[in-house]
């Protein structure tokens, strides 16, 4: 069996976290608890550019937020 998060002919959703992470995912397989779609199916390139133009930091969302209010804290 292969990968089915490399099958270019397969259908997949863009998932997203409450963190802001983003996730390639087979549209055959249910959506894991604390995700939920942020992309209909599509075919993985459409999936993977709609992730990369979403997903511009990495950090998850409490630490980018932690680091706003330590910076903020200290000027």
């Amino acid at each position: 069996m292969s990968n089915p998060f490399e099958d270019n002919d397969s259908e997949y959703l863009a998932l997203v976290n409450d963190e802001g992470q983003y996730s390639l995912w087979p549209a055959y397989i249910g959506v894991p608890e604390g995700w939920h779609v942020a992309h209909q199916k599509a075919g993985r390139q459409v999936c993977l550019e709609y992730i990369e133009a979403q997903w511009t930091d990495m950090r998850p969302r409490s630490l980018a937020q932690a680091v706003t209010q330590a910076t903020t804290a200290t000027q």
